[in-house]
């Protein structure tokens, strides 16, 4: 379970196959007359792809940091053709203004939001004065977005599904960590005042159409917050030793041509991703954590390539899970 040249290239090849391929298709889009009933590609000319825009964005992510991480892959030039079509002046130009429409505040709020600037990082990091500078603008524009967000929103949505507050802003603070201080100290002050008094969770997991674990996106969220002492006191008490293995174990999914119940393979890789970020600022429980989040990961890593229901996603999580596994992020 490691990213080996062989599997990077295998999750670049399903990303390539799905992030120019518009259908099937479920739109995000609030339509104001007959006018606004306009097929995927021209309201999203570089994310129509992936059955849904949020999934292209991440679906890009994926290809771009395997193509940095991996620079002599076969798919590499694949990818550089793609990209070197899809991200154009235009069609940036038609996504930054889609976001004027009157009825866009909500539009992919807030998971699409967080993506996108995860997949600016990507191509800054792969090419700072091209792909980097070409997304930007996009990445700007979500940044504000979500500032006004977190002024209006009283308290974090805490389901296991895209309006998760704690995984968007995860995502959002590693880019503001090279972007935007400002909206760093934002996110930190939501996030203890949002979750930093919380303790002894008890809720249920998972739903049935889950890919997120309420509790553990917060607690990885509150690991890039938190200076590591104080974040090992939160996590005990939050969630106490002994209690983990009992607690997360691999969902179980029926289903996988359902896209909601494949939801649960995106779970089982999302949980290894964060009990994995979690481990190196808990000292003493590294040892319960990281067994845990490698049953999760060999319970779906297989998986991710199938049933198009998963297979226009999962990869960007197991890419998630597979980092951490290999190399847990620095804190800032």
């Amino acid at each position: 379970m490691t990213l080996a040249p062989d599997t990077a290239a295998a999750f670049a090849r399903i990303a390539l196959g799905h992030v120019a391929r518009e259908y099937p298709h479920k739109l995000d889009h609030v339509l104001a007359d007959d006018g606004d009933a306009l097929p995927p590609r021209v309201l999203h000319p570089a994310f129509f792809g992936s059955f849904d825009w949020h999934s292209c964005v991440h679906g890009w992510w994926t290809l771009l940091t395997l193509r940095r991480l991996f620079p002599d892959m076969p798919e590499a030039a694949k990818i550089d053709a793609l990209a070197a079509e899809t991200f154009t002046p235009a069609k940036l130009a038609a996504e930054l203004a889609y976001l004027d429409r009157p009825h866009a505040r909500g539009f992919e709020r807030p998971y699409g939001w967080a993506w996108l600037l995860a997949l600016h990082g990507a191509a800054e990091a792969l090419s700072p004065d091209g792909l980097g500078r070409a997304l930007e603008p996009l990445a700007r524009r979500f940044a504000g977005m979500l500032r006004d967000y977190l002024a209006v929103l009283t308290y974090p949505i805490t389901t296991g599904t895209h309006f998760n507050t704690a995984f968007a802003l995860i995502l959002a603070r590693d880019w503001a960590g090279r972007h935007d201080a400002e909206l760093v100290g934002e996110i930190e002050r939501y996030a203890r005042a949002g979750y930093a008094g919380r303790s002894d969770y008890r809720g249920w997991e998972p739903g049935g159409d889950e890919f997120l674990s309420p509790s553990l996106t917060a607690a990885l969220l509150m690991a890039r917050v938190m200076p590591a002492g104080e974040f090992a006191g939160w996590f005990d008490a939050f969630l106490p030793a002994g209690r983990i293995a009992e607690q997360f174990r691999p969902a179980i999914v029926s289903d996988r041509s359902d896209g909601k119940i494949a939801h649960l393979d995106g779970l089982n890789l999302s949980r290894a991703w964060c009990l994995l970020g979690i481990a190196p600022v808990a000292p003493g429980r590294s040892g319960e954590l990281r067994p845990v989040a490698d049953e999760h990961l060999a319970a779906a890593l297989d998986q991710v390539a199938g049933d198009y229901m998963g297979e226009h996603w999962l990869a960007s999580f197991a890419l998630l899970a597979l980092l951490a596994r290999g190399a847990p992020a620095a804190r800032d």
